[in-house]
C-alpha cells in the first residue's frame, strides 16, 4: 500500500478517500488532516464535485486525533491547535456534494466528530464508536456536542459522552446513528452502490438540496419551510417543460427496475 497518508481514488463520479495510517488506527495526525482539508478542497473546486466516500485503512475508521504527537506538541482548549485552514470537520461541511462515511472499525473522539461530518454513515458489524474526550481530559471542538444530540437525543448523547463507554454497530443502528449495517466484506461495495445512486441524479439540483437540508436543520420549523419555499420557487424559474420531459422517462424506468 502507498506511503501517503491519504490515499484518493476517483473514478464515475466518485472520490473514494481512504485514511491511511493503519498501524496509528488511523490518528489524525497534523499531516493527514492536512492532507483531508487539502482533498476536500481540491475535490470541491471541480466543475461536479464528486460524491465522496471516506473510509479508513486496516482495521479502523480512525482513532480520533494523535494522542502520541499532541503529548509532544502539547494541546490547547480542545482541536484549537488546528488554525482554521486546516479545520478538517470545516472543510467537510463546506463540501457541496454528499459525503458517505464507511466505518469499518473504530471510530473514536475525534474521529467520531470525522465520522457525524458525514452526511450519512454505513456501518460494517466490526464498527464501534466513542466520545473518549471526558477520559482523555479535553472538550471537544468540531460539533459532536451539538451534532450528536440532534442524532440520537440528548439523553443518549449524554450517556456516550460523559461515560466514553462504546457502542457497537448493531446499537448505533438502533439509536440512529449510521443508516445501515452490513457484513464487512459487503461495506466498501454497498457505500460504492449508493454513492452511484447519488452521482445519477441531476449533479446541480443533487447539490442543492443537499443545501437546502443542511441549511434547514440549522433553522427553526418554520423558517426552514419558508427557506425551501423561497429556494424551490427561484430554482423552479430555471426549469423547463422539455427538462422536465426528458427525465420523466428515466425516472419512471429506474422505478420499474430498483430493487435496492
Amino acid at each position: 500500500m502507498s506511503d501517503s497518508v491519504l490515499l484518493v481514488d476517483e473514478h464515475d463520479g466518485v472520490a473514494e478517500l481512504t485514511l491511511n495510517r493503519p498501524s496509528r488506527k488511523n490518528a489524525l495526525s497534523r499531516d493527514l488532516r492536512k492532507a483531508l482539508v487539502y482533498a476536500f478542497y481540491e475535490l470541491a473546486g471541480q466543475r461536479r464535485p464528486p460524491v465522496i466516500i471516506l473510509t479508513g485503512a486496516g482495521d479502523a475508521f480512525t482513532a480520533g486525533l494523535d494522542l502520541k504527537e499532541l503529548s509532544v506538541t502539547g494541546i490547547s482548549g480542545g482541536n484549537d491547535e488546528d488554525p482554521p485552514e486546516i479545520d478538517v470537520v470545516r472543510q467537510m461541511g463546506a463540501y457541496p456534494s454528499p459525503i458517505i462515511g464507511a466505518v469499518g472499525g473504530v471510530a473514536v473522539t475525534g474521529g467520531f466528530e470525522i465520522a457525524l461530518a458525514c452526511d450519512l454513515l454505513i456501518a460494517s458489524t466490526n464498527a464501534r464508536f466513542a466520545d473518549t474526550h471526558a477520559r482523555v481530559g479535553i472538550l471537544p471542538g468540531w460539533g459532536l456536542s451539538q451534532r450528536l444530540p440532534r442524532l440520537i437525543g440528548i439523553g443518549r448523547a449524554k450517556e456516550l459522552s460523559l461515560t466514553g463507554n462504546y457502542i457497537d454497530a448493531e446499537q448505533a443502528e438502533r439509536w440512529g446513528l449510521v443508516n445501515r449495517v452490513v457484513a464487512p466484506e459487503e461495506l466498501l461495495p454497498a457505500c460504492r452502490a449508493l454513492a452511484q445512486d447519488m452521482a445519477s441524479c441531476e449533479p446541480d439540483v443533487m447539490r442543492s438540496y443537499k443545501r437546502v437540508i443542511d441549511d434547514g436543520y440549522a433553522m427553526n420549523f418554520a423558517d426552514a419551510v419558508a427557506m425551501e419555499s423561497a429556494r424551490s420557487k427561484e430554482h423552479a424559474r430555471t426549469v423547463s417543460p422539455e427538462d422536465i420531459a426528458a427525465r420523466r422517462s428515466n425516472v419512471q424506468a429506474r422505478g420499474k427496475t430498483q430493487k435496492r
